[in-house]
């Protein structure tokens, strides 16, 4: 599928997503979720695990960029690692895989690149993102052919540790737009409707939004800590 077909450039993309410690960690609730962000204008999803694709594809006709976040060891890289969770999407079949696409050592010894063969090779029709955190890892990932590449993980590598994509004018994001030519998604601590706007402002093909919609503990927080803030004696 051509990714221009999906309809998402310009838009919201919600990322409904719920680990196993959260309250809201549910299939059914996630796609309970995906019909509200739909009714809302979201113009796809983002969810993690092959039983979140498929429940949140009953649910809505939006399209889905699919992960599957999973730890083997100590490993740093987590999201859709190997060969074995896009096996599970591809049964799912969300429009989109996303993958970590840093540099760093993945937990089946494979390289980003080998990786991305096999993906290629077995699944041809799928269209794949690159969660980067850096411009370096940009631009390697449009080397390697990724459908488009995705800021996620800026400021939670080594290579980006105390980077937030909005920190000094979003000057990171400005930095992986003027790299590379493949579609770039805003995605990362964006929490307001303005930082969204700003980011397609910018250059952004669409944004993805998570917490600040989608986890209620985490929009809990911001409200308590600003009160607290203020009933602090100055």
């Amino acid at each position: 599928m051509n990714l221009d077909e999906l309809g998402l450039k310009g838009g919201l993309i919600v990322s409904c997503q719920a680990l196993e410690e959260e309250p809201l960690h549910s299939s059914m609730i996630m796609g309970r979720m995906a019909i509200a962000a739909k009714e809302g204008g979201a113009v796809g999803i983002r969810a993690n695990t092959a039983a979140d694709v498929k429940e949140i594809k009953k649910q809505v006709d939006l399209p889905v960029i699919g992960i599957v976040k999973r730890n083997y060891g100590n490993h740093a890289v987590f999201i859709t690692p190997t060969i074995r969770e896009i096996d599970e999407l591809a049964e799912a079949r969300p429009e989109i895989v996303a993958v970590d696409a840093t540099l760093r050592a993945r937990p089946d010894g494979k390289s980003l690149e080998e990786f991305v063969k096999e993906i290629r090779s077995k699944y041809p029709e799928l269209l794949i993102m690159a969660d980067i955190s850096t411009k370096e890892e940009a631009r390697y990932a449009e080397q390697l052919g990724f459908d488009l590449i995705s800021s996620t993980l800026v400021g939670y590598t080594e290579e980006s540790a105390g980077i937030k994509l909005y920190d000094h004018d979003f000057a990171a994001l400005k930095e992986i737009l003027a790299s590379v030519q493949v579609p770039v998604v805003a995605e990362g601590n964006v929490i307001t409707p303005e930082m969204a706007v700003q980011c397609l402002k910018l250059g952004a093909y669409c944004v993805v939004v998570g917490g600040a919609i989608t986890r209620p503990q985490q929009i809990t927080q911001r409200f308590v800590s600003e009160i607290t803030k203020w009933q602090q004696p100055s």
